[in-house]
């Protein structure tokens, strides 16, 4: 019996020397986090500012705080990829270089995140508990945006005129043209003005509405509460407007302003998440994004609600 109680002591001795050599190599293994000057910081009221430096800044600016147990490998790797990954999604730092209509779109994007629960993310939280974002911090943020909000003006001439532009020059237009296809490969689907309106959402940020309708595919997947997941051949088209208020109050439809689209295929888009997205913008329909990558920021902007199969706004039930 002593002779196998030593050998399983040397045993035990030997792959814990050998984990803790991997263990003290591996913290050489350190992807560079840089800290590059802050350009264009975030202007706020101080406490809104104050939330986001507290729960958003370490991996979404360029002043990014580590503690020391943030620096020990590999939790240090995940930490790097975090802030690369935060600073390409959102980098307060570069904040106010966006263009006054982006900046409000970020924050809406950002309230939404962490009205959902999905950041600050649950592990990032779980040790940096200051991070954590109270309910009276979500209603400072509410509030600030909510004062930010596009203030709807009754029979706005600038609206109607964009209307009136917008709508002559598409009855100007005269023959057929190649369909616009996404940097990813989604062509535009013209047949979405067919489909029925299963749902409809607003940007009081913007001042746009929007009806999302869904193809024949996805009305039989609601009429058979077969939505999550949502199968196969779904395809959602979400259309946006100028919210143009009329004198009685009542708001309507005003200039067109983009369409984005979701097709469902769990095989041909398994490496984001499922879906197939594209957006085109303006009458033209002029494509979003540069290259293919500009599907990040939407699989991004859906997480918090993978649960439902990344689809945000509930169909209305037929």
């Amino acid at each position: 019996m002593g002779k196998r109680t030593t050998r399983s002591h040397k045993t035990f001795l030997l792959i814990a020397s050998i984990l803790l050599l991997i263990f003290i190599c591996i913290q050489f293994i350190r992807p560079e986090i840089k800290n590059p000057p802050v350009t264009a910081d975030l202007q706020a009221p101080v406490p809104v500012k104050a939330i986001f430096q507290r729960a958003c800044y370490d991996c979404h600016s360029n002043e990014t705080n580590l503690h020391w147990f943030d620096k020990i490998s590999p939790v240090y790797w995940r930490v790097a990829k975090h802030v690369e990954t935060g600073r390409e999604v959102l980098n307060f730092s570069s904040f106010n270089n966006l263009a006054p209509a982006d900046q409000k779109g970020k924050l809406w994007e950002a309230f939404n995140q962490i009205a959902l629960g999905a950041m600050p993310l649950k592990d990032y939280q779980f040790v940096h508990t200051s991070a954590k974002i109270s309910a009276a911090d979500l209603a400072i943020l509410k509030k600030y945006l909510t004062e930010m909000a596009v203030k709807q003006k009754p029979e706005d001439t600038a609206k109607i005129n964009a209307l009136n532009k917008q709508s002559a020059l598409l009855q100007s237009s005269a023959g057929a043209s190649p369909l616009p296809t996404a940097p990813n490969g989604v062509t535009y689907i013209p047949d979405y003005k067919n489909w029925q309106p299963i749902s409809t959402t607003e940007r009081f940020d913007n001042g746009t509405m929007r009806v999302i309708f869904g193809n024949d595919i996805a009305v039989k997947a609601i009429k058979e509460n077969h939505i999550n997941p949502w199968p196969n051949g779904t395809i959602f088209a979400k259309v946006a407007w100028d919210q143009l208020a009329g004198k009685d109050g009542n708001i309507k439809t005003g200039a067109f302003k983009q369409i984005e689209y979701m097709i469902k295929d769990n095989k041909k888009y398994a490496a984001t998440a499922g879906w197939g997205w594209a957006r085109f913008k303006t009458p033209k329909m002029i494509p979003y994004g540069k290259n293919a990558m500009f599907t990040t920021e939407c699989v991004n902007c859906h997480k918090p609600v993978a649960n439902q199969d990344f689809v945000f706004t509930p169909p209305i039930k037929f």
